[in-house]
């Protein structure tokens, strides 16, 4: 059963969710060059996590379908794993979260990130998917060192 959400207060919410691709340091030069055996990479792994966060409740069973009036998805490299950092933000005005969006996009994107890459290197690994943080409604929350912090209800 889908939960009922028509007796909650329609707020302002935000989700930020985030993971990791790492990879070996010639695979990051490559897509950082754009020399990746598909095209372009990185923006081909953005475009595939704002459409993936639209499309959600398609993908999640009993996830409200919802109207979403920000999503971003950010991928940056960092040399020092080597490989990308991957994050989205997402805010709607409505009676429910947008968590799910916010980690749905993320996985989308790296698993593009994957995609378009594979043929450079396949031991590419997808790493801790997350949620960052969470506001509105009657929690927020925040990811600060691997320990939750705020307010739960």
């Amino acid at each position: 059963m889908m939960v009922d959400v028509s007796d909650k207060t329609v707020t302002k919410r935000t989700a930020v969710a985030g993971c990791q691709v790492r990879m070996s340091m010639a695979t990051l030069e490559a897509i950082l060059a754009g020399n990746a055996p598909k095209g372009d990479a990185l923006g081909t792994a953005r475009i595939a996590g704002i459409m993936a966060a639209k499309q959600t409740a398609n993908l999640i069973p009993l996830c409200h379908p919802l109207p979403l009036s920000k999503v971003s998805v950010e991928l940056t490299p960092d040399l020092e794993l080597p490989g990308f950092q991957i994050r989205s933000t997402i805010t709607i005005k409505a009676e429910t979260g947008v968590e799910m969006e916010a980690l749905t996009a993320v996985s989308i994107a790296a698993l593009t990130l994957y995609d378009m890459a594979k043929a450079l290197e396949k031991s590419m690994q997808i790493e801790n998917i997350r949620l960052i943080s969470k506001t509105g409604g009657k929690s927020d929350f925040k990811l600060v060192d691997s320990e939750w912090q705020g307010t739960f209800t």
